[in-house]
């Protein structure tokens, strides 16, 4: 047992974690929650983890704050198990977009994630394609960001003909990340220049850096949560001209009407990760998953022996 990798899933995305044990062959540890009439919760490891190489897979999903304090829990849990080493595996890190103070007599809340975790026993972190990367000098323990663009240019490019497409950052702050996608598929790139006026979830597009008249529009994002920004850069970018409109996105967080607004709107399809579950009722035809465990599972085997995650950055 002595230096075993153990994976053991929250109750998050079930089913992530054990397509990541397929990949790895080995059987997903067997643990034991239990929520209380007051809400406390209690997480039992079932399975005897001393000396182990522990990796747990919690991504931030409804309910948030649940899942925050069930992962917080079981770490402590493996803690005082005596497992040699802990690994949060976030594949959606949880308040990824709150980092920074701007507003005043705010929480910047990716470093309070940050404390906490390190607090409960987290000796590492294994996440994925961060709203921000200085979230990662938020900690004092090492912490491997892995990237879904090149799974989602793979999907893109075997499933489209791309000659006619050009790349769209749906605003400024997203225009430094699509240069990755447009070197991997040799396209160009044109940028929305969107204003958002407070927290009410609702930017406007009011210019075009680029062209995409008469041109097939992808737009790309780290992450689509209400659907706001996607809708506006949609119809923004078909009354300049754009011949139509489809759009790929790392995390498919889809709050609130976000589903209904994408099946009614004249956007052609998304294209997103399974870092979060879909539930049913968001598993439309416009949406197309690409699975991101084999690229977590082969970051779990690099982890654990000691061999270089590098390489899987291509």
């Amino acid at each position: 047992m002595t230096n075993s990798i153990r994976i053991i899933s929250g109750s998050a995305h079930p089913a992530f974690a054990a397509q990541v044990c397929r990949h790895l062959g080995v059987e997903l540890c067997k643990t034991r929650v239990v929520r209380f009439s007051n809400e406390n919760i209690l997480v039992q490891i079932e399975e005897n983890v001393r000396e182990s190489d522990a990796f747990v897979i919690q991504p931030s999903c409804p309910p948030v704050s649940d899942g925050i304090v069930e992962l917080l829990i079981t770490i402590d849990a493996l803690k005082h198990a005596s497992a040699r080493r802990i690994t949060a595996v976030l594949p959606y890190f949880p308040y990824a977009r709150s980092d920074k103070k701007d507003q005043p007599r705010i929480s910047i809340t990716a470093r309070l994630m940050a404390d906490l975790l390190e607090t409960a026993g987290a000796d590492r972190v294994l996440t994925m394609d961060l709203h921000s990367p200085q979230v990662q000098g938020f900690f004092r323990i090492p912490v491997d960001q892995l990237q879904a663009g090149p799974i989602l240019c793979d999907h893109l490019r075997n499933t489209r003909d791309l000659s006619d497409f050009v790349l769209v950052a749906g605003d400024v702050g997203e225009a430094k990340e699509i240069g990755g996608y447009a070197n991997r598929l040799n396209l160009p790139i044109a940028i929305v220049d969107k204003r958002r006026d407070g927290d009410d979830e609702k930017p406007r597009a009011v210019a075009l850096i680029g062209d995409v008249a008469g041109k097939r529009a992808l737009i790309v994002d780290d992450e689509i949560a209400s659907g706001g920004t996607l809708m506006e850069a949609t119809a923004y970018l078909l009354n300049q001209g754009a011949t139509a409109v489809e759009a790929a996105a790392v995390h498919p967080v889809l709050s609130g009407q976000s589903v209904e607004r994408i099946a009614e709107s004249p956007l052609g399809s998304l294209v997103v990760s399974d870092s979060i579950p879909l539930a049913p009722e968001k598993r439309i035809d416009k949406i197309e998953t690409c699975s991101v465990t084999q690229l977590f599972a082969d970051a779990i085997k690099a982890i654990h022996s000691g061999s270089s995650i590098s390489t899987l950055f291509r």
